[in-house]
């Protein structure tokens, strides 16, 4: 096999950036770029991807295979894209196109099985039969990968948690006046893009976690704190706060996301640490019918909010009680590659 051969390439296409990763025959990164997306311009996006990969192939002298992950994915019936919340991409043949602007096979898939396909190839997932990847970030996602072999399902939606409905709480037993309270507010849920209502993705989002303690405040009566002036350091790209995961605190015309809530916690803000406790109880509640049904060997966490110190551990406990078996022996890691886990993934689908 010649050197050329061995190059693998991987783009990782979401909302606000392209990235692309250039990978050696042993998963080694040999280049990586970003650029922003252009919004809402398909053909824009289709020459923004073309012009990474013809870059990296100058820098590197010599061609590669692309695999391509995205929000969505390709319909059977028709070859167009679906479900993506990247509307713009909805209805395109994009794999058709890509492949004429690339002149080449193109391989694509949903973006949340590229970050699971990574991680059980090459990271916190190695070696485990079963893996079923979680992103929780703007959007929430999943991908299930069983001995090395990602599963698509007939209609190519498996994985596809975040568009279950969020698990009532009355699963547990309604025995407080809290938890009726909780019950009551949680049912139908907010309005979800898909057009459905209560999706999981409209309760664990990065969004839908600021938005959740929005509410908290407005029923306190109390005014939400000041947005803190600094911002908690995660990592490159790692960080809620990093992603474009805000909203608006309307008391004082302030971008508010998720890390300014863990900074919140932090500085004692009782409100951001029920609302970060509501977090985990829906987490766990979505999480066990994962497990309940698959009952995989880990769950790894992924996406910006998998970065909260101490979120793997304090799931792994509130999770018991809605999983059928007298033990949880599911594993729950947060990802080992971090912000690139995704864009290798999309590399590694040229892994035959």
């Amino acid at each position: 096999m010649n050197r050329a051969a061995k190059l693998r390439l991987g783009v990782d296409l979401g909302g606000t950036k392209i990235e692309i990763i250039a990978l050696d025959a042993g998963g080694e990164s040999l280049l990586r770029e970003r650029c922003a997306t252009p919004a809402g311009d398909y053909a824009a996006t289709l020459t923004a991807i073309a012009d990474l990969v013809n870059r990296a192939e100058q820098e590197l002298g010599m061609r590669g295979s692309v695999g391509v992950g995205m929000p969505g994915a390709l319909s059977r019936r028709t070859g167009l894209v679906k479900n993506a919340n990247s509307t713009v991409l909805n209805g395109k043949p994009f794999k058709e196109d890509l492949q004429r602007t690339l002149a080449r096979e193109v391989r694509l898939e949903n973006d949340a099985n590229c970050f699971a396909i990574s991680e059980a190839t090459d990271g916190a997932g190695q070696g485990l039969r079963s893996v079923f990847g979680v992103i929780l970030g703007t959007g929430v996602g999943g991908g299930l990968v069983i001995d090395g072999k990602l599963v698509v399902g007939a209609a190519h939606i498996a994985g596809e948690w975040g568009h279950n409905p969020l698990p009532a709480i009355a699963q547990s037993g309604l025995k407080t006046d809290q938890a009726r309270q909780l019950a009551q507010a949680e049912s139908p849920g907010p309005a979800c893009y898909c057009g459905r209502w209560g999706c999981v993705e409209t309760w664990l989002s990065g969004p839908a976690w600021v938005a959740d303690y929005q509410r908290l405040c407005a029923q306190a009566g109390a005014r939400a704190a000041p947005s803190p002036t600094a911002i908690p350091d995660f990592g490159p790209g790692k960080a809620p706060g990093a992603s474009p995961d805000t909203t608006t605190d309307t008391t004082h015309d302030s971008p508010l996301n998720a890390a300014m809530l863990v900074q919140r916690m932090q500085q004692g803000d009782g409100i951001a640490v029920l609302a970060f406790d509501r977090y985990v109880d829906r987490l766990a509640r979505s999480l066990a019918t994962v497990v309940n049904t698959v009952d995989p060997d880990a769950i790894v966490l992924g996406g910006g909010i998998s970065q909260i110190q101490g979120l793997a551990d304090c799931l792994a406990v509130a999770i018991r009680p809605y999983v059928f078996s007298d033990e949880v022996a599911t594993r729950i890691v947060v990802n080992q590659h971090g912000d690139s886990s995704g864009v290798r993934g999309a590399a590694w689908l040229w892994n035959d």
